[in-house]
């Protein structure tokens, strides 16, 4: 017995030493196991299904019929495909303005003042509404009678004109209404930022001579260069995957006009126009290339940036 008892504490004493010696290796590999496997469950495998049905004809219930490239041939002589890319590129280009308004807010309440905590909560709410509900608030806003800004139409001479019945302009009226809550999330970062900043060199700059717009161009700026690189691809990324707006505000119409990508791909693979399951996934995949790009393009940036230690 006595035997047998020593011959089982070896043992356990030598698995325990191994654990030793391998613990710093293995313990990372165990935290990161988990999420490993849902990333690959729940992004990588759709996203490679999603590619997959691209290159099929398939309505979701009917035996799969493989045409190869023939949806993305489709895509390319589609005018309502080159529809939802240009309303993209006016998502992106007028979501940029996310960035700089949401720094002038920061720098707004950035103060120690009486009540500027309630001031700051007013400021931050369009950030924690669901985008649904701003959808529908900013619906009623836009609305020719009885719409909050229907005075201010009638005053100007705009009786009875609604900006979402207007295909020149509906697009750039659900843009608005998707600013709101991202010039929130921007000011947000922002405020973390200012808060992170070294007030060291702030007065070393005031002690040199530097006063206001020099003092917060050549000092602060630079020290809120990572919230200013998040700021801008997290609204780069919302003006590339913008959807719920699109869909709560207009459904795509007035006859299309408003459509996005994303919006366009939910309508052809999911909605009442026919469940084309292969033709909505190729337009995920041109999203999706567009995305990864950009992706790409940012981490590579930031790389070069940590290397050279800025």
């Amino acid at each position: 017995m006595s035997q047998a008892a020593s011959s089982i504490s070896t043992r356990t004493i030598r698995q325990s030493s191994w654990w030793k010696r391998h613990q710093q290796k293995l313990t990372p590999i165990i935290f990161l196991t988990p999420g490993l496997l849902f990333f690959v469950v729940y992004v990588i495998w759709p996203i490679l299904s999603s590619l997959t049905i691209s290159l099929y004809q398939w309505d979701g219930l009917s035996p799969k019929t493989f045409i190869g490239l023939e949806n993305y041939i489709m895509l390319f002589d589609d005018e309502y495909f080159y529809v939802a890319l240009w309303n993209n590129v006016k998502w992106l280009v007028c979501f940029m303005l996310a960035v700089p308004v949401g720094l002038g807010l920061a720098i707004f309440l950035n103060q120690t003042i009486f009540g500027i905590r309630v001031v700051k909560s007013l400021f931050f709410f369009p950030f924690v509404i669901s985008q649904v509900v701003i959808g529908l608030i900013f619906t009623w806003f836009y609305r020719p009678d009885y719409g909050a800004i229907a005075p201010f139409l009638n005053f100007i001479g705009l009786e009875g004109w609604s900006i979402l019945a207007d295909e020149d302009y509906a697009t750039y009226g659900i843009i608005f209404a998707g600013l709101y809550p991202q010039i929130a999330y921007c000011m947000i970062l922002y405020l973390t930022g200012l808060n992170n900043i070294n007030s060291d060199q702030i007065e070393a700059g005031r002690m040199d001579g530097a006063k206001s717009f020099s003092l917060f161009w050549n000092i602060v700026l630079p020290q809120l260069r990572p919230a200013t690189f998040l700021a801008i691809v997290v609204t780069v990324i919302g003006a590339l995957r913008s959807f719920d707006m699109v869909a709560i505000m207009t459904q795509g119409g007035p006859w299309g006009s408003t459509n996005v990508l994303a919006y366009y791909m939910f309508e052809q693979a999911l909605s009442e126009y026919g469940y084309r399951m292969g033709y909505g996934s190729a337009i995920a995949a041109i999203l999706f290339t567009i995305m990864m790009f950009y992706i790409v393009f940012f981490i590579y940036r930031m790389y070069q940036n940590e290397k050279k230690g800025l």
